[in-house]
């Protein structure tokens, strides 16, 4: 299992300069409503943020596995349908005393099921998640919250509009 941080970084990732292979969901539902969660700072709960589910690859899975996995364990959503990778980004960020950097790629994922458990969350994920939301494109626009990617109401309003792209998009490198 992982925790979830600023850009959903693992209590157990290596605390080296190694950029970390991740995996995220765009999870929609049939309204078109994404999933995300909200996280804060464990030692600051005031420096909170929004995020889509995801986290490290463990092991020899691979970077759907890892998606389906991560999703379990943060949303409890497993039936999903899991389409093209949307987008991809290098971040880096201060989470939990440490230093991350990652390399994420973000699925799109559908499921009929809006109704969340977070029972497989780990001990840092439940120190730095304080609960989860479907949001609408238009109140994401609206949003004055901090969310993670820092373009994700404009990239989500441009999934709805135009579909997956042809192939993953890549973002630009966010460093915070």
């Amino acid at each position: 299992m992982t925790a979830v941080g600023r850009e959903g970084a693992a209590d157990d990732a290596p605390e080296t300069s190694s950029v970390r292979q991740v995996s995220r969901v765009v999870l929609l539902d049939p309204d078109d409503r994404i999933l995300l969660l909200h996280g804060f700072e464990p030692d600051r709960p005031t420096d909170t943020w929004w995020f889509t589910p995801g986290g490290g690859l463990e092991g020899t899975e691979s970077r759907e596995e890892a998606a389906r996995r991560e999703l379990a364990e943060e949303t409890g959503i497993t039936d999903v349908a899991l389409g093209p990778v949307l987008w991809k980004r290098h971040c880096a960020f201060p989470f939990d005393g440490r230093r991350w950097e990652q390399d994420e790629w973000y699925y799109l994922g559908r499921t009929e099921r809006t109704a969340t458990h977070t029972g497989g969350q780990t001990d840092l994920e439940r120190r730095s998640v304080s609960g989860l939301r479907w949001w609408t494109s238009e109140e994401l626009s609206a949003s004055h919250e901090t969310v993670y990617p820092t373009r994700l109401a404009e990239l989500l309003r441009t999934l709805l509009d135009e579909g997956p792209p042809d192939a993953p998009v890549l973002l630009e490198t966010e460093r915070v």
